[in-house]
């Protein structure tokens, strides 16, 4: 099924698709709201982070982040996570049990084992069944805490918070559910989560495009936390090594990934003084092969590139087919909260709620 990239425009063609889709997320949710379909409670505190659309909207960085916020206040806590196009069959695996990696990008899911690797204090889990998930690993470990990965439409499992992140450069992606546009569920919503996030909010014009259209249909968006993801630092593929954002200013450079919005990659690399030769991008969850790997060495050698700048999220899948000579690094962002810490703190770090906590009035 292919989806809009962010910045792509409404395809009117599909609206009566998009209609039918619409009436069956609809006859879903109704199902929620009055009992039909049911939702569990487990024993800990759950905290969600989701988004409305279809894409990269920057969840991983913002699970890292509030993972270590909990780590840091003494908090024992485990990261759940569906694990998309995770090559492992079974039910529940666990990545990382706190202490060490117990399975790799391919088997667990790239998002997973870059969550494990930034957060290795916390509990990685995988598995398609988050209610089940969770209960499996609650047998298991004690845990104060649970953050759910891409939580949002996940209804089965009751959660204390939920958080929904807004991509402020795909105001174009808020017009029209999928397959004419990029919404999972109806922008209204957004009145049952928590908290709205509006990441990658760097420009003010693009923010406030994101505000214009939750004004357009009666979403309250004053309150909305705005985060942006900075450079932080370059880190060797296969060595781990380090070097600061200034070492990579005026290098020459080739872009190689697999996410869901390479534009937001390769502005990051831009804006930290990168000179961009080319790029060669894939769709999200990508795996690559030995025979991709040939060709962009075989590109790099010949146009004047001084490196090959990845994501950290593709690092992992990458440095299986990489030699230690291999000039290959990641890129490695920061999340930082412009607008709005104190209220998100106050909501992660607060006690368990009766559900009631939301961003608009209807439960």
């Amino acid at each position: 099924m292919a989806f809009l990239h962010p910045g792509q425009p409404v395809r009117k063609g599909l609206y009566g698709v998009a209609g039918l889709y619409g009436l069956i997320i609809r006859c879903r949710l109704w199902c929620y709201r009055n009992g039909w379909l049911t939702t569990t409670r487990l024993p800990c505190r759950v905290v969600s982070v989701g988004n409305l659309t279809v894409g990269g909207t920057g969840k991983t960085p913002v699970v890292i982040l509030l993972t270590e916020w909990l780590l840091a206040k003494g908090q024992r806590v485990a990261i759940l996570s569906r694990g998309y196009k995770r090559t492992s069959t079974v039910p529940y695996l666990l990545v990382s049990d706190g202490s060490r990696m117990l399975a790799g990008p391919s088997e667990a899911g790239d998002e997973p084992f870059l969550m494990a690797q930034r957060c290795p204090r916390a509990i990685v889990a995988v598995g398609s069944d988050r209610v089940a998930l969770g209960r499996w690993v609650l047998e298991r470990y004690p845990v104060d805490c649970i953050v759910l990965d891409d939580g949002f439409q996940h209804r089965s499992l009751h959660r204390d918070v939920d958080l929904v992140l807004l991509d402020a450069t795909d105001a174009a992606g808020l017009y029209a559910l999928v397959l004419a546009g990029r919404l999972r569920e109806p922008l209204e919503e957004l009145d049952r989560g928590s908290a709205v996030m509006i990441t990658r909010a760097d420009s003010r014009q693009d923010v406030e495009a994101i505000h214009s259209r939750l004004r357009a249909v009666v979403c309250p968006s004053e309150d909305a936390i705005e985060v942006v993801f900075r450079p932080e630092s370059f880190m060797a593929v296969v060595s781990g090594g380090q070097q600061s954002v200034g070492w990579g200013r005026k290098k020459k450079a080739w872009l190689v990934s697999g996410i869901g919005n390479s534009d937001s990659f390769r502005r990051s690399a831009e804006s930290i003084g990168v000179e961009i030769l080319g790029e060669t991008s894939f769709e999200d969850h990508h795996r690559y092969c030995d025979e991709e790997i040939k060709q962009i060495r075989a590109t790099v050698q010949t146009n004047g590139s001084e490196m090959v700048l990845t994501t950290e999220k593709d690092g992992g899948k990458l440095s299986p087919f990489l030699q230690p000579s291999d000039p290959w690094w990641m890129l490695r962002l920061g999340t930082e909260v412009v607008r709005g810490k104190d209220q998100l703190q106050r909501l992660i770090e607060g006690p368990l709620s009766d559900g009631r906590q939301r961003v608009g009035a209807r439960a």
